[in-house]
């Protein structure tokens, strides 16, 4: 009888911790669906804003890059690619410092 409750012990603390992510899954899986209809108002303002003006505007290039990594994070973590919780367990992730990614080279330019 020992036996058999001490090995029921980590199997029951194992599923307390599985309940315990599913929690936390169902609160960033309701967060990345107002993150994704903010990500999509940035894209509907940046597009007005460029034809309004003719250029981008940066802020908003800004803040949707770095919204477009918390997605990412978040989506990560419902995928168990990651333990690691988003924002507002972590840091904010920020806009990569030089800027929006660029086009893979293709090898044909100038030397």
């Amino acid at each position: 009888m020992t036996d058999h409750a001490h090995h029921t012990m980590p199997a029951h603390g194992l599923a307390r911790q599985t309940w315990l992510r599913g929690l936390f899954m169902l609160l960033f899986a309701v967060i990345s669906r107002v993150a994704e209809l903010v990500l999509l108002t940035v894209a509907v303002l940046q597009f007005l804003w460029t034809l309004a003006t003719g250029q981008s505007n940066a802020r908003l290039s800004a803040f949707g890059e770095s919204l477009s990594r918390y997605l990412y994070q978040v989506f990560c973590f419902l995928t168990f690619d990651t333990e690691d919780k988003p924002f507002p367990f972590s840091d904010w992730p920020g806009a990569a410092p030089s800027g929006p990614a660029e086009a893979p080279s293709t090898g044909g330019g100038d030397p």
